[in-house]
């Protein structure tokens, strides 16, 4: 029969934590035969050094200056692109208002040239087919037999020659649900069809060629929506101006959209920004003086940004690159010595207190810091291989603080075990109790530092979104390490005879802490008087013992002391 019981379990659990292990160095070790991977994380610009780039914008087609509202925008159009390309700790910046300086770590490829020069494009398409919620990719895509076929030389935008058996098998094959298909998003040629995504409402659609330019927008804004009668209808909106030529186009583009009945595809226009689709909206009404409005399920916050990417779109920036230089690491290489000095200065203090504090216990602490220390590296290692994920100062800052914090979880722990055995409880139930009472101390902790580490790391920029994450990272890490280490350790060491037996050298010693057993043998159970502190041992022991009477035994006592002091008066009177 398999055996069972906690010993057991706490064996499997340790297993399991070596698969965990096992995996990920696999997982690397494969990725560094086969792949980029490599056992040494990715270091960030402060610490790796880089490359840094000033660039110049312009505006196609205009020749007036750039203020500093439009370079404001240029930078954040280039911030999406370089943090969809997967760069992280990228520094992104205006210079003098005239300049945008990218720093970026290591030496970016040409792919990330052009796309960081490139131009923002927004396009306004007509919709061929698709629609919203249509995101996922078709597991049994059409036959080629019966894919549709073209029958005639398109005639406008709508018309549905454009969809070819190739258009078709893409749209079924795209996933717009995966978030590679997002970044790595393409615009096609302004005379071809294309298929798009639309994240917000996981949308997926077969557009036709780009029919009115977003140059053509004057400006964009967004407020409350009104009706005929001019009385507001609570209803945000997003209000777009186009220019002359702009107003002339798409009033006919309305003209033809609006004839086709509510419901098809083909009523609606897509506005496209860089390869993908930002807003599909329907037409209902042919707009001839160029100041249409979209309305929708549109929050103030939604409505503005929408309004701000058709200001981004109706600016279509290009940029030169003026300069282009390498950035020493020499003060990041220093600053990591230092950091890792830190660390370690920090990792002997926390072993070396956990020693004193709770001699051969606190080895348990030290294995389990290393194997916390471990596992968040192998993490930030595959995370460097896989996400792009490099290390900066402020990162390794967040792993220092993490050693404190993980020594925490253990601390908590073993405090409840030493109050189970002062309560006379044996090593191995006191292991049990206390980790029941410390288990909900550790996840109401870590939840709390995970909660505002995701906070930051949403709120904040640059850097501190790199102590963000790693704070957050060691915190998972400290939970898998406490759970599926520390503890199960901790039950197999009760059944040791050291451990067990409470050795002077364990940490648990029953004696030192002050602890009577509850059952006191021939009968008796444990008494207030039976307290280390009237026996005149270990003082401090006994004071904190008494600190941890029960509220029906200090009152047994108050009871007593009062009686034995009405009899030492009794027989003070007596004589």
């Amino acid at each position: 029969m398999p055996r069972t019981g906690p010993g057991s379990a706490a064996k499997k659990t340790l297993i399991w934590l070596g698969v965990i292990f096992a995996a990920l160095a696999l997982l690397l070790g494969g990725g560094s035969m086969w792949s980029n991977a490599s056992w040494t994380p990715k270091l960030a610009l402060d610490l790796e050094g880089g490359t840094q780039m000033i660039l110049a914008p312009k505006v196609q087609g205009a020749s007036s200056d750039i203020n500093a509202e439009q370079l404001e925008q240029a930078v954040e159009i280039i911030r999406q692109r370089v943090d969809g390309s997967g760069v992280s700790e990228a520094e992104i910046s205006t210079q003098s208002n005239r300049n945008v300086v990218v720093s970026l770590p290591g030496v970016p490829d040409a792919e990330t040239r052009e796309l960081i020069q490139a131009s923002a494009q927004m396009e306004f398409r007509p919709v061929l087919a698709g629609g919203g919620g249509q995101g996922a990719a078709v597991t049994d895509p059409t036959p080629a037999e019966q894919l549709p076929t073209p029958t005639a030389e398109p005639t406008d935008g709508s018309d549905p020659n454009w969809i070819s058996p190739e258009l078709q098998t893409e749209f079924e094959t795209t996933d717009c649900l995966n978030p590679d298909t997002l970044a790595n998003a393409e615009q096609a040629a302004a005379d071809q069809p294309m298929v798009a995504c639309e994240p917000g409402t996981a949308g997926k659609y077969i557009l036709g060629p780009v029919e009115v330019p977003g140059a053509e927008i004057s400006t964009a804004s967004f407020g409350m929506a009104q009706g005929n009668n001019g009385i507001s209808t609570n209803q945000w909106a997003v209000n777009i101006e186009f220019n002359r030529e702009g107003t002339d186009t798409f009033r006919q583009v309305t003209e033809r959209l609006f004839a086709f009945p509510q419901g098809d595809p083909r009523n609606q226009f897509a506005i496209v920004l860089d390869g993908q689709i930002i807003s599909a909206p329907t037409v209902n009404a042919v707009i001839t003086d160029g100041k249409p409005q979209i309305t929708g399920n549109f929050t103030q916050e939604s409505a503005e940004a929408l309004s701000e990417q058709l200001k981004y779109g109706a600016l279509p920036i290009s940029f030169e690159i003026q300069s282009e230089q390498q950035v020493s690491a020499t003060l990041g290489a220093d600053q990591l010595r230092m950091g890792i000095i830190a660390g370690l200065i920090g990792l002997i203090l926390v072993a070396v207190y956990s020693l004193f504090q709770y001699r051969a216990l606190g080895l348990v602490t030290i294995a389990s810091l290393v194997v916390a220390g471990v596992l968040t590296y192998l993490a930030i290692a595959i995370l460097g291989w896989s996400q792009n994920y490099r290390l900066s100062l402020a990162g390794v800052a967040g792993l220092i603080v993490a050693i404190g914090q993980t020594a925490d979880s253990f601390i908590v722990y073993f405090e409840r075990i030493r109050d189970e055995l002062r309560d006379g409880r044996s090593l191995v139930s006191a292991v049990d109790n206390g980790w029941k009472r410390a288990k909900r101390t550790v996840l109401a902790s870590k939840a709390v530092n995970i909660l505002a580490a995701v906070v930051l790391y949403f709120v904040a920029v640059g850097n501190v979104r790199g102590f963000a994450f790693t704070l957050g990272l060691t915190a998972i890490a400290d939970l898998i390490v406490v759970f599926m280490f520390t503890h199960p350790t901790m039950v197999l060491l009760a059944r040791t005879r050291f451990f067990g037996e409470g050795h002077r050298f364990s940490g648990l010693d029953t004696t030192k802490l002050g602890a009577v057993p509850l059952y006191r043998g021939a009968g008796r159970l444990r008494e207030p008087g039976d307290s280390p502190a009237l026996r005149g041992k270990n003082k401090a022991a006994a004071k904190e013992a008494e600190r941890r009477l029960t509220i029906a035994e200090r009152r047994l006592a108050e009871k007593q002391n009062s009686m034995a002091g009405s009899g030492r008066s009794s027989e003070k009177d007596g004589e």
